[in-house]
């Protein structure tokens, strides 16, 4: 790797501002601000609108997939193949 021209990953606490929530992940994100974490040391602080604490990825509501219609209309359109090995 060449010197100098990869930016510096380094440990930084990001705040949900919605939820009140705080995580100390890795990040390359400059700041000028500054907090205490949980164990006694300070660290960069940035302050973000929504996280997983604030907007879950999952809903809760199932998909479901029509796959028989699919499995049909590819038959319709190409007709049904015989097994291979037969």
């Amino acid at each position: 790797m060449k010197p100098g021209i990869h930016p510096v990953s380094r440990p930084v606490v990001f705040r949900d501002r919605a939820a009140g929530a705080t995580f100390l992940t890795r990040s390359t994100a400059h700041t000028s601000r500054i907090t205490e974490w949980e164990d006694g040391k300070t660290y960069p602080l940035i302050d973000v609108e929504t996280s997983s604490a604030s907007h879950p990825f999952y809903t809760g509501t199932p998909r479901i997939m029509d796959t028989t219609g699919r499995v049909e209309r590819f038959e319709r359109r190409y007709g049904r193949t015989a097994p291979a090995g037969r």
